[in-house]
Formats: structure tokens, sequence, C-alpha cells
């Protein structure tokens, strides 16, 4: 069976990359960028909440380390750095939750080409509500932890990722937030050996624009 790692975020399509491939692919490890605050870089996600994550689902954690304020060159810096471990190691790939922006695979495709890597996109061009019910039926469960207010209430922040949450969104809202409209935490499932318990902390504002559910360990 081939190998690859998985670049992991702790939401509903990163699990549903790895739901998708892991019984024709061995994951080796989820790698995950944290910030200096301990916090997942994209959606401000505490770290121990992803590492027990990985501990539910069984595999590694794997940290890539950045500053608070990263530029792109920083940050593939230490990306490359960590995978290329995994390259030495005979591992080529690496798996990918994107769904349809072309310009993100594209320069996912360019950057890992780079270090002669290759990248696997199993949810590529699936339909978005298609796998918003998957997931839904079955078996995961989510809670949605930030929202982008410039096209979402911040009422969504905090909400459970349900049918009602589907059936609430406005209709210029990607149903899985595949141009960012929010992000989601996952914490069961049927891939999980057990639930992450959490419960949901404050609420805040960032720049004026991204409304955060902070999420705590139980």
């Amino acid at each position: 069976m081939n190998k690859a790692v998985i670049a992991w975020s702790g939401g509903k399509d990163s699990v549903l990359a790895l739901h998708e491939i892991q019984t024709t692919i061995q994951i080796e490890a989820l790698i995950t960028t944290v910030n200096e605050d301990d916090r997942i870089a994209m959606h401000g996600i505490n770290k121990e909440l992803i590492l027990q994550q990985a501990r539910a689902i069984g595999y590694p954690m794997i940290e890539v380390r950045t500053p608070r304020n990263c530029s792109n060159d920083h940050y593939e810096s230490k990306m490359t750095e960590v995978l290329q471990q995994y390259r030495r190691s005979g591992i080529e790939s690496v798996i990918f939750g994107d769904l349809f922006l072309g310009d993100i695979r594209a320069y996912r495709e360019k950057f890992l080409n780079r270090i002669g890597m290759k990248g696997i996109f199993p949810l590529w061009k699936k339909d978005t509500t298609a796998l918003a019910k998957q997931f839904i039926d079955d078996g995961f469960c989510a809670i949605i932890i930030c929202v982008d207010t410039q096209t979402l209430s911040e009422e969504f922040a905090g909400r459970e990722f349900d049918y009602d949450l589907l059936n609430s969104f406005p209709p210029h809202v990607d149903p899985c937030g595949e141009n960012g409209e929010f992000h989601t935490f996952v914490y069961d499932g049927p891939i999980f050996k057990e639930p992450v318990k959490i419960v949901s902390g404050r609420k805040y504002l960032q720049q004026n624009r991204f409304y955060y559910c902070d999420l705590l360990v139980k």
C-alpha cells in the first residue's frame, strides 16, 4: 500500500478526505501548522484539541511551527523542512481536502513539485451540497468555530454542523465553506475511536471581520 501524509486542519474537509482515502493509502501522519500561541494558523483552534483529535483517530500529529504573522516564504520554508523528512523516507504524496478552488490546488502542486512530491485531492470537484449531507449522514459531528462576517452572520459561530444549519445558510454560502465562509472542528465520527470532549468557550471578533467560537477541552 502506498504511503502519504495529510495536510490537517481538524475541520470537516480534511476529515472527509482522510475518510475517503484511508483504506487505499497508508496515512503516516497528520501535518498541522501551529503558530506561537499554540493555535492552528488557519482558524485559531487550540493545538491541544487537534492533539486529542489525532489520538482519537489514531494517527500522529506533526507540527509545522510558524510565527503568529507568518509570511508565505517563511511558511513554505518550515513546511519544506517537515515534508522533506518524509520525502527522504520514500513518502511522495500529501493529501489535501480541497474541493474546487483551482488556484489553491495549482499553488499546492507547484510547491510540492519543487520538493519532489505530489498532491492527492480525494474530494476534488465533488458536489459540495452532497458532501455536506454525506458528512452528516455518515455520523460525523462538527462545530463551526470561525465565520467570515463579510459573508455569514456571527450568529453561526458555535453552531453544530447539521441539517438545520445547512437549511439556514444564505444562498451565497457554499455548504462546505470552501470560499472561506466558515471553518469547523470535527469532534466525533466513524473514524474516531472515541469523541473529543469539548465545551464552548468565549466568542470574539478579530480583524474586525472574523468571528470565533473558542473550544475548550472538557
